[in-house]
């Protein structure tokens, strides 16, 4: 299976700044579609028919490993790849593709969606393959995106992922009330797959083929180091204090994020009766509107400004949000007051992705092994964000909602003020 290259100037390549948009757009739109029925409409659903929260927390962790080992498992392979005719990154995202769908296709073979067990097992092996996608991807980014775009490219994508995740969930939380599981999946297939097409049909640089398994003939392959050089020349960029600080930051803040969220859903349907389809419409709407114009804007913020002002800004207003939602809970007020919690609650974290990257990105380009570090720091979030959903539940037997939602205030609290101070954090991002 080639495809000779072809060097027409009208063929779109990631040198094109619409062409970049446009790829990496559909890319994470693809990966909220696929979040926003697994992780809202469904895990909404779980609720809805009494399934106890550390089970719902458990489909969260199951579904989320392969992005804690995001980086063990492709950081390394991405990296040093080289060579191949249709790009050096993007033949892997290209596979990663065809795996990705083909998990989901295994969900038309578990006996129900209440059969959790298969269900996390099918969408463990998307997420292996999502991981892989996410990789190439983000090494795309690094590689053609000047580092003063860096900003608008996360609002792009943390758009398209938002703008992906609110339609699924909006869908699919409709849906899986009034058509079969396995109808659900077919639009869901049908759906990404079309998220999906700019990525197939755009060529990474001028000259690479469209579709080809083969390898460069024309000496042009890259010389890569050893993987055991490779490991060691990472693990001194990570042993840095401001790596490890930086580590420590992104851990906590998507534990205390995860445990609060995954809590206080699932309180809201089974303790205040709420229904889980109009508490999926309710977080596709806030989110809808917080990753779109919201990540726009701070993201052009973030390239005219810096990252670290905005990331200050969104610490301060997230430890007053979430300030404000402990005193509401804690007044026994979630009866009346849940939309107004879940949007003080929802939209911060939202923007605070948006201005995250563009620092953490910056804090690793121009190292060895650039951009394994970059993906590193986003694994530990995601190990933090699966963490905290996997104890949610066990966590209800210690601390109430009301007292969570303080410590994510607090929290937010002590980033800002580290965030105040670049040279604890990030020793290639001044401003």
């Amino acid at each position: 299976m080639s495809a000779a290259p072809v060097s027409a100037d009208w063929q779109p390549t990631l040198a094109w700044p619409g062409a970049r948009y446009v790829v990496f757009f559909g890319v994470y739109l693809y990966q909220g579609l696929v979040a926003g029925f697994s992780l809202t409409a469904l895990a909404n659903h779980y609720a809805g028919i009494g399934i106890p929260a550390s089970e719902v927390g458990l489909h969260f962790a199951i579904a989320g490993l392969p992005w804690t080992l995001q980086p063990i498992l492709w950081g390394p392979l991405i990296d040093r790849a080289g060579g191949a005719r249709m790009g050096r990154r993007r033949v892997w995202a290209f596979w990663a593709v065809l795996g990705a769908q083909a998990s989901l296709g295994l969900l038309w073979f578990v006996p129900g969606p209440e059969a959790l067990g298969w269900v996390g097992l099918a969408f463990l092996g998307h997420s292996l393959f999502a991981a892989l996608l996410d990789t190439a991807c983000d090494r795309m980014i690094m590689d053609h995106v000047p580092e003063d775009a860096f900003g608008r490219m996360s609002g792009c994508t943390r758009g398209g992922f938002v703008i992906g995740t609110s339609l699924s969930a909006a869908v699919f939380s409709t849906l899986l009330a009034s058509m079969s599981f396995y109808g659900c999946i077919a639009v869901l297939m049908a759906l990404s797959t079309l998220a999906l097409l700019p990525l197939v049909i755009v060529r990474e640089a001028p000259g690479d083929a469209l579709v080809s398994l083969a390898r460069r003939a024309d000496g042009t392959a890259r010389q890569t180091r050893s993987f055991r050089s490779f490991l060691l020349r990472l693990l001194v960029g990570l042993r840095r204090p401001t790596a490890l600080r930086l580590l420590v930051l992104c851990f906590c803040v998507d534990f205390i994020l995860s445990l609060f969220e995954v809590r206080f859903n699932v309180e809201v349907v089974q303790a205040h009766g709420w229904d889980a389809a109009a508490l999926s419409r309710l977080q596709a709407g806030l989110a809808l509107a917080s990753g779109t114009v919201g990540a726009l804007v701070i993201g052009v913020w973030s390239d005219r400004a810096g990252p670290l002002p905005a990331l200050t800004g969104l610490f301060l207003g997230g430890a007053a949000t979430f300030g404000t939602a402990a005193m509401l809970i804690g007044a026994d007020r979630v009866a009346t007051a849940a939309p107004l919690i879940l949007g003080l609650t929802n939209v911060l974290p939202t923007l605070l992705v948006v201005a995250l990257v563009p620092a953490l990105m910056r804090a690793s380009r121009g190292r060895p092994g650039a951009a394994t570090q970059f993906e590193v720091f986003m694994a530990t979030m995601n190990l933090g964000s699966v963490g905290g959903g996997g104890v949610s539940g066990l966590s209800a037997e210690i601390l109430p909602s009301g007292a969570v939602a303080g410590l994510v205030g607090l929290v937010f609290l002590t980033c800002a003020g580290l965030s105040r101070r670049p040279a604890l954090l990030f020793e290639n991002c001044t401003r």
